[in-house]
């Protein structure tokens, strides 16, 4: 139904790439080349700059896209909106999620939701906290949920999950037989950290302030960029890291992962579902109605 011409167009104006946009549209790039030239001949102007390897949007390809982004929008409601109406809630999702909530979080979502909606495609899109919002304002996806908000004037913020980050070391640590450690304790011993950008490490640095100390008074031995290689370099050192209950349960069942309290720390958050302001989108709703009754039925 929707014009395949606006489709390409659209796919290589987010990607600026006429060799990715066929690639990811199944299609031959002349072909790609064929639509754009039959909309700019239809537009009587030129809807990119092409220099070499370089491909940039016009004025005129600018305008197209802002239009493009809002016809696609209403396209996918009105298809939910139509299956909806049959009963048959469908249509298509574009998911992102920040690196934690995309690894341990939605995943099981994930799965309930495609047995009950199996005719609703769903891409998700992982990247950190920064990463998904941008993605969000850019309208690459969505519906995004992170666990982090920078408060975006352009972006609704609602909770949806609680977590709690916290202190974890292997087993045959020095300290693994304490229940508890103190601040000062806590500033000599190696630590892990998630990358600038990471929701993560925003909220460890919101508590620690908290708690009358910064980042810079802890012995930071390294910044990974996900959970899973803090966990993997983790089993492999005597350092320690903060990380998400989420991500350490099958550890701690295992025995191979121990937590420690902190004396007056407490690492507490919400992850958030992000939605632009002013943007209702039927499935994005559906979708999260959901996700809030499983973690509720937990």
């Amino acid at each position: 139904m929707l014009d395949f011409r606006l489709t390409v167009f659209y796919t290589v104006a987010k990607r600026l790439n006429f060799t990715k946009a066929a690639a990811e549209l199944f299609v031959t790039q002349p072909a790609v080349t064929k639509h754009i030239q039959e909309l700019e001949s239809q537009f009587g102007t030129a809807l990119f700059d092409r220099r070499g390897n370089q491909v940039s949007l016009t004025a005129a390809g600018s305008l197209l896209l802002r239009h493009a982004e809002t016809i696609m929008a209403t396209y996918r409601q009105l298809e939910f909106d139509m299956n909806a109406l049959k009963g048959e809630p469908g249509g298509t999702l574009r998911l992102g999620a920040s690196t934690t909530v995309a690894q341990y979080v939605i995943p099981p979502v994930l799965a309930r939701f495609h047995e009950q909606s199996a005719e609703v495609s769903i891409s998700l899109l992982n990247g950190n906290t920064q990463q998904i919002e941008q993605a969000l304002l850019n309208n690459d996806i969505d519906l995004g949920l992170v666990e982090g908000r920078t408060h975006h004037s352009d972006i609704r913020y609602t909770s949806f999950v609680k977590d709690e980050l916290v202190l974890v070391c292997r087993p045959d640590h020095p300290l693994a037989g304490r229940d508890e450690i103190t601040l000062d304790e806590l500033s000599t011993i190696p630590i892990l950290l998630r990358e600038r950008g990471s929701g993560s490490l925003e909220v460890v640095e919101h508590a620690l302030r908290g708690a009358g100390l910064r980042l810079t008074d802890l012995t930071i031995e390294m910044q990974l960029g996900s959970t899973e290689s803090i966990k993997s370099y983790l089993s492999n050192s005597r350092c320690m890291a903060f990380v998400s209950l989420f991500a350490v349960q099958n550890e701690l069942q295992a025995g191979t992962f121990n937590v420690l309290d902190v004396h007056g720390l407490t690492i507490r958050r919400d992850f958030y579902s992000i939605q632009l302001q002013g943007m209702s989108e039927g499935l994005a709703d559906t979708f999260m109605r959901f996700a809030r009754q499983y973690y509720k039925r937990r």
